[in-house]
């Protein structure tokens, strides 16, 4: 090795990522205490704190972040402890509208006294429907409803015989018919036929008609008597049933109005309830059934006592402190509630018994929790909390007359006053997208708790991450983990957080390994989870998904995919790309190729030409126009054609960090100078020369070092890095003892130059006073090649002229 390329080897200490095992005074994590609290939130803690204190309207809380970093878990369990210190929310009953019966009133009762007035109503019905008939089966009752029953009958026959008297004294008789009295003329005591008042003189039958017309005044004048008479018997028998009933009914009634005295609206509808049944008695009576459809008539009773029913609609008798809601499905009526409708004798129809709650009068007085994503996909509901935000309060209304499909007469109960808190959960995306394009959201979510991907890997945030895996194991009843097993647990977050010097927050892929770490444990009959059981289940995991990067390092093996880790080559790299299939990311070296010939197109990138390179991939291109020229153009004009490639390429390429390895191919192609194929590179590269860091450093090693290890190492391989990529190196095991046992290499460099000197073992040379290179350097080879370029072009344009 020359002495250059030493002089970039990273120690293997500065790629290790062991934890000290020395420093843990535990021998499995049962010993270790209950985590209490979030791991590694500070941030979105004290934004929830914050948002939690502030009582007034707008400071609604969103949760964002990346899914798994316990945004839920966080917003079910700290958020239900804080809800457990505030007062109990009231209980919430619908009952009959008395003056209008299409638009039910709430009443609103301290938590469990909507439960207690629900039985005090019911047993006060129960007790009426008893005790009513009774009264009016009594012999009192019976008595006097006679008395006055008989005086109506003796007032209306002394009437009666009054004008029959009359009504004889004037040549006629009075007749009673079904159908009321009639009149007949009578002559020597016997009625007159027809046919017999016709034979009369003319004289008399002009006389009796003249009577007839006084006779007919004089029993219009009787009926009027006698309904008037009648109307009085009906008022004096209401009156008298109502007193009756009042009877029975005040009692019961003025003591529940005391009960609840202190509560105006419920000693109203008291009152209303009472006059309601005053008016409505016969309900009360016992009547026998009809002997054609009595089930109809036991129906329409049914009917006639369920307005005297109470709709406890929020039941807060057994809630401690604030009520925390997690609606999973927020649709519209889950959210807001529904009118249920019954169906009889081929008729729809509803009442306010057949109310229903919806997730937001469960939360009133305390805490909702959404997902953000389930709630936008649902029609209407996000409007529908945005009103509920903007009017502080909650209205039950009919699913199918919000959507205009089915308009029907529906009920319209009384709105019910809102005040809660409403924490949505979601990813940053989303949060962004609603901040941007919905006003009404940053007047109603001003606090936004983020919450973080990763935490610092310090002393106190492994504690942390040790009590969270003993605390996890206790929830979930898994066998505990040995101090070397969660040693590795420590690693793998690491690993996640693709950066040694942190740990990562995805505690829902820490709790994943976890539980296959515990099953394979369970397969061999182990008390404890063992290093090689964590071992195990990664490496499970990989295999489940590592299909395609097999297939790959197989082509590779074959040499059906030309990637060369032996020898060396002019114009020829070896990069590295990341492929991501969601569950899985890995690294796949690719050739890549130049060639350069006099011309004056300048770069040119083949993917970008068939429009295969994104815009940051030909960005990363054509940045490699001006480092080429501010650096070898000062002189002179820069004569050059260059053609890059990555062979063998046939999807989509985006990203810029195969830049400094494309840099790398054409400056070789330049000097002429071969590179060593078995030094792949990755990292970007700015206008200056500058090596750029870049993302999924481990996998791109790990991926070429997987190729090495097909084609066969040699102990002289390795992959050229940013510097500034170091702590990204979170290697697996097999890797690190290449490593440790100098069979492959991790070469750091902050400079382009320093770059091409690992890779042609020639240095690249420094500029001299007089604005040349330093003899047989990389550099000098190469403004020497563009020199000439650019003589022999003018001198073809001149020749041509």
């Amino acid at each position: 090795m020359s002495a250059d390329k030493r002089k970039y080897r990273v120690p293997f200490p500065e790629v290790s990522h062991k934890c000290d095992l020395s420093r843990w005074d535990f021998e499995t994590t049962e010993q270790l205490p209950t985590l209490g609290g979030l791991v590694g939130q500070e941030r979105a803690a004290q934004a929830r704190y914050f948002g939690l204190q502030v009582e007034h309207q707008g400071y609604n809380i969103f949760l964002t972040g990346r899914g798994g970093t316990g945004k839920s878990t966080y917003a079910r369990e700290l958020i239900g402890k804080v809800a457990k210190d505030r007062p109990r929310p009231m209980d919430w009953c619908y009952v009959h509208n008395f003056e209008r019966p299409d638009q039910p009133l709430a009443l609103c009762l301290p938590p469990g006294r909507g439960g207690e007035f629900v039985r005090d109503i019911d047993e006060l019905i129960e007790e009426l429907q008893v005790e009513l008939p009774k009264a009016f089966e009594g012999e009192d009752y019976e008595k006097r409803r006679t008395e006055r029953v008989s005086r109506f009958q003796e007032q209306s026959q002394e009437l009666i015989e009054e004008l029959e008297a009359q009504v004889e004294a004037l040549g006629f008789s009075l007749r009673r018919t079904g159908s009321g009295f009639m009149t007949v003329p009578v002559r020597d005591g016997k009625a007159l036929e027809q046919e017999e008042f016709n034979m009369l003189p003319v004289e008399e039958r002009r006389k009796l008609e003249e009577a007839h017309k006084e006779v007919q005044a004089k029993l219009g004048e009787l009926l009027r008597k006698l309904r008037s008479l009648e109307k009085q018997a009906r008022e004096e028998l209401r009156n008298l049933e109502q007193e009756v009933a009042l009877a029975v009914l005040e009692p019961p009634v003025a003591e529940l109005q005391e009960k609840y005295g202190a509560f105006p609206r419920v000693a109203s509808y008291l009152a209303q309830m009472r006059q309601n049944i005053i008016e409505n008695l016969d309900d009360f009576k016992d009547e026998e059934e009809e002997q054609a459809l009595p089930w109809l008539r036991r129906s329409a009773r049914l009917r006639a006592f369920t307005k005297y029913k109470v709709n406890l609609f929020v039941d807060n008798s057994l809630t401690e402190g604030g009520p925390v809601v997690f609606e999973t499905n927020p649709t519209f009526q889950n959210l807001f509630g529904k009118i249920e409708y019954r169906h009889e004798l081929g008729a729809v129809s509803t009442d306010f018994t057949l109310l229903r709650p919806g997730a937001v009068h469960r939360a009133n007085g305390g805490y909702l929790i959404l997902q953000a994503a389930d709630l936008l996909r649902n029609y209407l509901a996000w409007e529908g909390l945005k009103r509920v935000l903007n009017t502080g309060e909650i209205k039950v209304e009919d699913y199918a007359n919000q959507l205009g499909l089915f308009p029907s007469t529906t009920l319209s109960p009384e709105p019910i006053p809102v005040e809660l808190k409403v924490i949505l959960t979601g990813s940053p995306a989303l949060y962004h997208l609603l901040y941007s394009l919905d006003e009404d959201f940053r007047d109603h979510f001003k606090i936004k708790a983020d919450f973080d991907t990763e935490m610092d890997r310090n002393e106190d945030n492994m504690g942390a991450y040790l009590q969270f895996i003993g605390t996890y194991c206790r929830r979930e009843k898994l066998p505990h983990l040995e101090k070397d097993a969660a040693a590795r647990v420590v690693d793998y977050g690491s690993r996640l957080a693709g950066d040694r010097r942190k740990l990562s927050t995805r505690f829902s892929e820490i709790g994943k390994l976890l539980l296959e770490s515990a099953a394979w444990a369970s397969v061999e009959g182990s008390p404890a989870v063992k290093e090689q059981h964590v071992l195990r289940a990664l490496r499970e995991q990989t295999y489940r998904s590592n299909r395609w990067e097999e297939k790959i390092q197989e082509r590779i093996g074959r040499g059906d995919l030309l990637v060369d880790v032996h020898g060396s080559k002019v114009g020829q790299v070896n990069g590295i790309s990341i492929i991501d299939l969601g569950d899985y990311q890995f690294g796949r070296p690719s050739r890549i190729s130049a060639r350069t010939f006099i011309g004056q197109e300048g770069v040119i990138n083949i993917e970008r030409e068939v429009k295969m390179g994104g815009p940051v991939h030909s960005k990363g291109v054509l940045i490699l126009s001006g480092y080429l020229a501010g650096k070898y153009a000062q002189d002179k004009p820069l004569a050059l054609s260059a053609s890059l490639c990555f062979e063998q390429l046939y999807e989509g390429i985006e990203g810029d960090s195969a830049s400094s390895a494309e840099l790398y191919a054409i400056l070789s192609s330049l000097a002429d100078l071969p590179i060593d194929q078995g030094i792949a590179v990755t990292g970007s590269v700015n206008q200056q020369g500058e090596i750029q860091p870049v993302g999924g450093i481990t996998p791109k090693v790990e991926g070429f070092f997987a190729a090495c290890l097909a084609k066969g190492l040699t102990g002289q391989q390795g992959v050229l890095i940013p510097r500034q990529n170091i702590p990204n190196l979170v290697l697996k095991d097999e890797v690190l003892r290449a490593i440790e046992e100098g069979q492959f290499h991790i070469y750091a460099i902050d400079h382009v130059d320093e770059g091409i000197a690992i890779l042609t073992g020639v240095p690249a040379g420094r500029r001299l006073p007089d604005g040349s290179y330093e003899p047989n350097t990389v550099n000098h080879l190469v403004d020497r090649r563009l020199a000439e370029m650019a003589r022999r072009l003018r001198d073809f344009i001149g020749g041509k002229d």
